[in-house]
Parts: C-alpha cells; sequence; structure tokens
C-alpha cells in the first residue's frame, strides 16, 4: 500500500512577504509622509554642523554686535529718528534680528549648488522623495540656523539693556517668524541658483539685492518718513513685515503681527514652489 503524498511544506510569513516584495514593490510613501522626515533630517544636518564648526557662530555675531553697539548707541543720543518714544537702540533690534537672519537665508543657494558639483543632488533626485520635501527641508533647516543666530543677537541685546520680553508665547511667535521668514529667503537664494546655476553669478546677485532688501525695509526707520516711492516698495518687502512682527512682539509695539504672518507664509510657500520648480534644471 503506497504512502499518501507528503503535504508541501508551509511557507513562513516572513518569507511569504519578502517574496510578495520581490514580485511587487512596496509602495512608495505619499510625499505629506515623507516631507517632516526630510524637514527633519535637514535640521539635523545644520545642527550638526554648528555642533563641529562653531566659529561661523561667532563670526556671525561680531556684525549685529556692531551695528547695535555703533550705529544704535549713538542714533539714540541724536534722537534724528522717530521711534514712538522708545530708545533707538530698542528700535533697532528686531531690525538687525531679522537682517542677520536674512544674510545667512540670502545665500542658501551656495550649498544647493555645492552639492550639485559634488554629484549629491542627482543622488537625491533620484530619490521617491519629491522635490518640494527636498527644497522644503532645505528652507526650513536654514530658518534653523537663522534662528540660532536670532537667539545670539537677542541675547546681546538683552546684555546691551533693550528692553525685550521674555513671554514664552511671544518668544515661540518670535521663532516662527523668524523661520518662516528665513525660508523666504533661502527659497528664492535657491530659486536664482536655479536660474544662474553658478556659485560666482549667484554671489553677485546675492550680494546686489541684500542692501536694497535691508534698506528698503522698516528696519532702520518708519515706513513713514521714507519717500512715497520707497513707501511703495516697502510694501512688497517680505522683511518689512518680518520687522513689524518683531517689533509687535518683542518690544509690545503697535503691530499686524496677524497679517505678517499671513503674507510671511504665503511667500514662504510661492518660494518653496518656485525653487522645486528649477530644482532640477540645477541637476542638469
Amino acid at each position: 500500500m503506497s504512502e499518501a503524498p507528503a503535504a508541501p511544506p508551509t511557507v513562513s510569513a516572513d518569507r511569504a512577504d519578502g517574496i510578495a516584495l520581490l514580485l511587487r514593490p512596496p509602495r512608495p510613501r505619499a510625499g505629506w509622509r515623507l516631507l517632516p522626515a526630510r524637514v527633519g533630517a535637514m535640521c539635523a544636518v545644520e545642527l550638526q554642523k554648528l555642533r563641529h564648526d562653531r566659529t561661523e557662530l561667532y563670526t556671525r555675531a561680531v556684525q549685529p554686535a556692531l551695528w547695535l553697539l555703533i550705529f544704535g548707541q549713538t542714533f539714540t543720543r541724536i534722537r534724528a529718528i522717530p521711534t514712538g518714544g522708545i530708545p533707538y537702540v530698542d528700535y533697532l533690534a528686531p531690525g538687525i534680528i531679522a537682517q542677520s537672519a536674512m544674510f545667512i537665508a540670502i545665500f542658501y543657494g551656495i550649498q544647493i549648488i555645492w552639492e550639485r558639483d559634488a554629484g549629491i543632488l542627482n543622488k537625491l533626485l533620484v530619490t521617491p522623495t519629491p522635490r518640494s520635501a527636498l527644497i522644503t527641508g532645505k528652507a526650513f533647516a536654514a530658518g534653523v540656523k537663522s534662528l540660532i543666530q536670532a537667539v545670539v543677537v537677542i541675547v546681546i541685546a538683552a546684555l546691551l539693556g533693550v528692553a525685550l520680553t521674555w513671554n514664552p508665547l511671544k518668544l515661540l511667535g518670535v521663532a516662527a517668524i523668524v523661520v518662516l521668514a528665513s525660508a523666504f529667503f533661502s527659497c528664492l537664494s535657491m530659486t536664482i541658483a536655479g536660474v544662474v546655476l553658478s556659485r560666482d553669478r549667484l554671489m553677485g546677485i546675492g550680494q546686489a539685492i541684500t542692501m536694497p532688501l535691508f534698506f528698503g525695509s522698516n528696519a532702520l526707520y518708519p515706513v513713514s518718513i521714507m519717500p512715497g516711492w520707497l513707501q511703495a516698495i516697502s510694501r512688497f518687502n517680505p522683511l518689512s513685515y518680518q520687522v513689524d512682527a518683531l517689533r509687535g512682539l518683542l518690544l509690545g509695539t503697535h503691530a499686524h503681527v496677524a497679517l505678517d504672518l499671513a503674507v510671511l507664509f504665503v511667500a514662504a510657500a510661492l518660494g518653496i514652489a518656485a525653487a522645486s520648480s528649477l530644482l532640477g534644471r540645477l541637476a542638469r
């Protein structure tokens, strides 16, 4: 009498899953699920850079300290600029915070050109990560670096006796304003990088637009004393909205914080869209 045929060996669940993955690759995650991970990774990279090399942090603190010590103290004595009854050095401090953050972010496109030259950008573009997630991660990484610089300027201002608020909620608002504005300016830099494709050209354009952005804002003086044509330009300058919000939060002056936050959010979103659309051009 013949024996019954042996039953086929059972396949373990792990092995079955592995065979299924070989036959059908896993479904890639949606862009919105990759975005937080990408942003977190880019921010961690920036923090690691500052951890290993703090000289950049120290050298960048020199310029805002000189603005507050020399320019702020001098104009406080001569009282040449109307500031609504507050000392000029107090009035100036939020503008210098915005200026320091902008100067960091506006040259962020140089890093993405360096990544292209090193072959890193091409490797990032072949991953399933959406281009918008890459740009957003880099933009908010610039925001983290600018936020660290803003903390340095706030400490310097406090040592000089500037009457700043220490309300935790308002300080969180300050952090949000600095990060959003830095995200916009870094995206502006990466957009320019996608057009000019060269570090030298980007450096030239960046240097050409930083001073008009700074002096065409309310960082140094009120909009009301500007000539009419400059007032019109300042209304389209995101730096003016950043400074207005910082003054309202840090000094308690009259400001349109909700409007400023909305303008900076829209500007950052448009900047991310523009830089994402030109990212592929950089890799060619």
